[in-house]
């Protein structure tokens, strides 16, 4: 999983480390049950604060996304299928849009 930031973005960092793991889930790039990077080894690996990103992944996982396990790390959480629908019907719509 690659994660590009921008500094000279307006969104906050968290926002764009948030975005940017919820459209790899949301894609299928990501699968359930799959094991996200720590939040120390992703806030090292894009050079932030590890409170950075453990905003990311708390705001992940109040909307669902992930699940953390205590000890054993963050996880993409099960029964996102019906979001993953949702998303790619979102997609195919704006395709069509834009054909018309």
């Amino acid at each position: 999983m690659e994660i590009i930031i921008s500094n000279a973005s307006s969104k906050p960092i968290y926002e764009q480390i948030c975005d940017q793991i919820k459209t790899a889930i949301l894609a299928g790039d990501l699968a359930e049950g799959e094991q996200l990077p720590s939040i120390r080894a992703l806030a090292n690996s894009l050079r932030v604060s590890a409170i950075t990103t453990k905003r990311a992944y708390a705001d992940l996982e109040s909307e669902g996304l992930i699940e953390t396990v205590q000890g054993k790390g963050s996880f993409v959480a099960g029964g996102n299928a019906e979001l993953i629908r949702e998303e790619q019907l979102r997609q195919v719509e704006a395709h069509m849009a834009r054909a018309i």
